[in-house]
């Protein structure tokens, strides 16, 4: 026999608070983190001027961004994956400061990419992953419960439903070449972002890859001696099935 609930003299204004207060609650994740960090060309872009743990990002097809994205958090120390990308390159990767030491590469996931994205959000804070098929929306409502439990930054390399923020690249222009000759030294693009906490686009204009081969701006920060990676590749994964 059910246990009826007490009665409260709480105003419906007062409950309305309390309900919303409970789901925020558990939409958030378990643990309170900062956000991870990113070049400060792209945290003047983030409301929370950086990766904010448990959200999901849905980035244009660009493998430049993308790196650009990670590649400050990866220094700092944490670790990345990148699900369903065969052709990122480890070089390239480097040239962005991503630390290949902590990168996990998968670039077969199979047509399981969704369950292999689900488990490897439980082990690493970033995860990057190329959609290989629709996700069914129960299939991303759990993995999107389990990035706010686990605290996990999701990057998808194209459309997401329910995406926290949105970025994009356009108007690209290299620069390097002289009437038809000469060498590129980088492609300067505006890249883009909105979010549900800033609705309202947010654009910078940057090199994106610069001529260094990571990010170049007005505000770039002091450029660090590039470290040797040949001894450090990334961890390649099979995924089976």
């Amino acid at each position: 026999m059910a246990t009826p609930l007490p009665r409260t003299a709480a105003s419906p204004a007062d409950e309305l608070r309390r309900l919303r207060a409970q789901l925020d609650r558990t939409q958030a994740p378990r643990v309170e983190a900062p956000p991870l960090p990113v070049h400060p060309l792209l945290a003047s872009l983030l409301p929370e001027g950086g990766l904010r743990p448990g959200a999901s990002y849905a980035v244009s097809a660009s493998p430049s961004l993308l790196l650009a994205l990670i590649a400050t958090a990866s220094q700092a120390g944490s670790w990345c994956a990148a699900i369903g990308m065969p052709t990122l390159g480890a070089e390239a990767a480097a040239s962005f400061g991503v630390d290949l030491e902590r990168l996990v590469l998968i670039p077969e996931p199979g047509q399981r990419w969704l369950a292999v994205a689900a488990a490897v959000a439980e082990v690493l804070p970033i995860v990057a992953v190329r959609p290989q098929g629709r996700a069914r929306d129960g299939d991303v409502a759990r993995l999107s419960a389990r990035l706010r439990d686990r605290g996990t930054v999701l990057l998808v390399m194209g459309d997401w439903p329910g995406a926290d923020a949105l970025l994009s690249v356009s108007d690209p222009r290299w620069s390097g070449l002289d009437a038809g000759h000469g060498y590129l030294e980088g492609r300067e693009v505006t890249v883009t972002a909105s979010s549900r906490r800033s609705p309202v686009p947010r654009s910078v204009r940057m090199l994106l890859p610069g001529p260094d081969g990571g990010v170049s701006g007005e505000i770039v920060a002091a450029r660090t001696p590039a470290r040797d990676t040949t001894l450090a590749p990334p961890i390649r994964i099979r995924a089976a099935g």
